[in-house]
């Protein structure tokens, strides 16, 4: 498998071509991924005491460097969801921290659903857009077309070539016959 094709085998989603279905999904992309956003900022404005309150809480090594982590991918892949681009990688990084924060709730508070349930939410979110991508409406989907018409492209080219040296070594065997 070509590098090409392994590009648009990652960013390609899985397609429905439904219209309301498709918009549904970019809704919740980009709904789910602008909300994550101010999780990861809120935890950039004061992130000493993030890592303490939840991080050294769970008995994760190095807590701030996990809480510099958990704020960074929520500030970056949140963003890569939302407008639909590296979709399954940004959203396994969320669903990820999401695991993680249901972890700390169930330690804290045992299996409390007001304290799970938004980070449960989030992470369900996030689950379905790793496995199943972008959508047709997102940046993914864009960049997996154009490279599909670039793969393409090239094996029309190539074949043309061939029809043409074949139809030149025919005409070829045919002049040299007569």
């Amino acid at each position: 498998m070509n590098l090409n094709a392994l590009f648009t085998k990652l960013l390609k989603p899985n397609t429905s071509p439904n219209f309301a279905s498709q918009t549904s999904w970019a809704i919740l992309r980009l709904v789910v991924g602008i909300m994550m956003i101010h999780n990861g900022l809120d935890k950039f404005s004061n992130i000493e005491s993030f890592s303490q309150a939840y991080v050294e809480v769970i008995g994760l090594p190095f807590p701030l460097f996990f809480s510099y982590l958990a704020a960074l991918t929520e500030t970056v892949a949140a963003p890569l969801v939302a407008i639909g681009l590296l979709t399954r990688p940004a959203a396994l990084g969320l669903f990820s921290t999401m695991c993680v924060a249901m972890y700390h709730h169930v330690l804290v508070s045992g299996f409390n659903i007001p304290y799970l349930e938004l980070s449960a939410v989030y992470a369900a979110c996030f689950l379905f857009l790793a496995v199943n991508g972008g959508g047709l409406f997102s940046t993914d989907a864009l960049l997996a077309n154009w490279l599909d018409a670039t793969t393409l492209s090239a094996q029309a080219k190539r074949v043309m070539r061939l029809e043409q040296a074949f139809q030149a070594s025919s005409a070829d065997k045919a002049t040299a016959e007569v």
